[in-house]
C-alpha cells in the first residue's frame, strides 16, 4: 500500500506533535475529540453592545446534539468478552478487577438511557444554551412574544437531534412562559440538517467508501509503531502481560477501552455517585492524548478540511449556509413571520459547515503528500464540533440597514478573511457585506 511519507519518520513527527501539557496534568481535553462535552466559550459579560440605534429583531442557530449514550454496545461487549477471559485465567492486574465491574455499570446506564440517545448531562446542556441565549436577547424575546412572531424549531430527525430540540425550545419555554404558544413542534429536514446521508451527500459518500488516497492516508497516520505501543500501554493497566498474547487485535481492543473512556464525561450524571466513571485510571493521559489525535486524524480527512485540493467533504454544507442567508434576508424583505429560527443536528453537518464557512481551527486543510499533524495544523475535534456544538447568528437592525454578529459555541466570532465588519474589531457585520464576501449579491 502507498505511504505518503515513511510511517516511522510520520511518528516521530507527531510524537512532538501531542498537547504539551498531556502527560502532566488534567486530561487535556482535545483527548476526546468530538466527544468532549460542551462548555460555552465566552463569559456572558464580555459581549460588544450593538452599535447605536440598532435593536436585535432575529436569532438563529445550528446546534449539534449534546451529550449522549454511545451509539451502540460493542466495544463494551469486545472488551467485557476480554475480561471474562482473564478474570477465569487469573490474569487481571489491580486495577485490571475493578475495569469489569466499571464497564458493565457504564454499559447499563447507556442501555437504561438508551444507546444513542441524550444523557442526563446532554439534556441539561441544551437546557443552559438556551437559557443563555434568551438572557443575551432578553429584549428580541420579548418582542417574539409582543408581536406574536413564530419560533421554528428543526432537526435531522434522529432521535437525538429531535430530542435536543425539544429540550432546547422547553427550557426557552421555561425561561420566558410568553413564549410557549409560538414555538413550533419540532420539525424534520433530513435535506438540511443530516445532508451527509441525503441526496446532497451522494459523491461525499462514494468518496468515504471509496477513495484511495483518503484510504491510504488514514492507513498512514494509523499504522505506526506509537499505535501499538499505546495499545499495549492501554491493556496492560487491565491485563497481566501473558494475557496479551491472546489478543489478536491489541489495537482494536485498546481503541475498545479508549472509547469508553471518551464517553464517559458525556454520561457523568448517570454514575453511581454522579461524579463521573473513572475510565481515566485505565488510560493515561498521553495514550488517551494518541488515541484522541487518531481520532481526530480521521475527523479532519472525512469531514473537516480535508485535502487541500478537494471540498468534497465541506461543499454539502452549501445547504445549511444557503439557509441561514435565507433566514435573514427573508426578515430584511419582510417576508418572515419567524423570530427566531433553532436548528438541530449532528458533528458530520456542525463540522463540514465550519470548513465551508472558515471558522476558527478550520481554515487549513492538509497539503497532499503531508499528513494532518496538531504540530501544524490547528484543527481539534473538541473545539470545532464537541458535544452541544452551536453556530448562530443575531440580526440587528435599523431603518433598513441589517447587521449580523456570528457566536461559535457561545464565543463572538469573525466571519472568514475577506469579510470586513463595520468597525475594526468589531463582532458586527453588515448583511450586504456578509453577501459580498459569501458569493452571494
Amino acid at each position: 500500500m502507498r505511504r505518503l511519507t515513511p510511517v516511522l519518520a510520520l511518528g516521530a513527527l507527531l510524537l512532538t506533535a501531542l498537547p504539551a501539557h498531556a502527560a502532566d496534568g488534567p486530561a487535556h481535553r482535545d483527548s476526546y475529540g468530538t466527544k468532549a462535552p460542551y462548555a460555552p466559550r465566552q463569559n456572558p459579560h464580555g459581549y460588544q453592545q450593538a452599535p447605536a440605534g440598532f435593536v436585535p429583531v432575529f436569532t438563529e442557530n445550528v446546534s449539534r446534539h449534546g451529550s449522549r449514550a454511545a451509539g451502540d454496545s460493542e466495544d463494551g461487549d469486545l472488551i467485557l468478552a476480554l475480561w471474562d477471559k482473564a478474570e477465569a485465567e487469573g490474569r487481571l492486574t489491580d486495577r485490571g478487577e475493578e475495569f469489569g465491574p466499571k464497564v458493565r455499570a457504564l454499559q447499563a446506564a447507556m442501555a437504561k438511557v438508551g444507546y444513542g440517545n441524550l444523557s442526563g448531562r446532554g439534556k441539561r446542556e441544551l437546557a443552559d444554551t438556551a437559557v443563555r441565549l434568551e438572557r443575551r436577547l432578553p429584549s428580541l424575546f420579548g418582542k417574539i412574544a409582543d408581536k406574536g412572531e413564530k419560533i421554528d424549531v428543526v432537526s435531522s430527525g434522529q432521535g437525538r437531534a429531535v430530542d435536543s430540540g425539544t429540550v432546547f425550545a422547553g427550557a426557552l419555554a421555561d425561561a420566558d412562559p410568553a413564549l410557549e404558544p409560538l414555538i413550533g413542534p419540532t420539525r424534520t429536514d433530513k435535506d438540511l440538517l443530516y445532508f451527509h446521508k441525503a441526496a446532497g451527500g451522494a459523491a461525499y459518500r462514494d468518496y468515504i467508501d471509496n477513495d484511495q488516497r483518503l484510504k491510504d492516508t488514514l492507513h498512514g497516520i494509523t499504522d505506526q509503531p506509537r499505535t501499538r505501543q499505546a495499545a499495549r500501554s492501554v491493556l496492560r493497566t487491565i491485563f497481566e502481560d501473558p494475557f496479551l498474547e491472546q489478543i489478536p487485535d491489541q489495537v482494536g481492543a485498546a481503541e475498545a477501552v479508549y472509547n469508553l473512556y471518551a464517553i464517559a464525561p458525556a454520561m457523568s450524571e448517570e454514575s453511581p455517585d454522579g461524579a463521573g466513571w473513572g475510565m481515566e485510571r485505565y488510560v493515561s493521559r498521553t495514550d488517551a492524548a494518541w488515541f484522541g489525535y487518531l481520532g481526530d486524524a480521521e475527523d479532519f480527512y472525512e469531514k473537516g478540511p480535508g485535502f487541500a485540493d478537494s471540498d468534497i467533504t465541506y461543499k454539502m454544507a452549501g445547504v445549511l449556509l444557503d439557509d441561514l442567508f435565507e433566514q435573514v434576508e427573508a426578515k430584511r424583505a419582510g417576508t418572515s413571520d419567524l423570530g427566531a429560527e433553532l436548528r438541530f443536528t449532528h458533528a458530520e453537518e456542525i463540522i463540514p459547515l465550519a470548513a465551508l464557512m472558515g471558522l476558527p481551527g478550520s481554515t487549513r486543510p492538509a497539503t497532499p503528500g503531508e499528513p494532518y499533524t496538531y504540530a501544524d495544523n490547528p484543527w481539534r475535534g473538541a473545539s470545532v464540533s464537541p458535544l452541544g456544538a452551536n453556530i448562530q447568528w443575531d440580526v440587528f437592525e435599523k431603518g433598513d440597514r441589517y447587521l449580523v454578529r456570528m457566536l461559535y459555541n457561545e464565543k463572538e466570532t469573525a466571519f472568514k478573511a475577506g469579510c470586513r465588519p463595520v468597525a475594526r474589531g468589531s463582532a458586527f457585520y453588515d448583511l450586504d457585506e456578509l453577501e459580498r464576501c459569501f458569493g452571494r449579491s
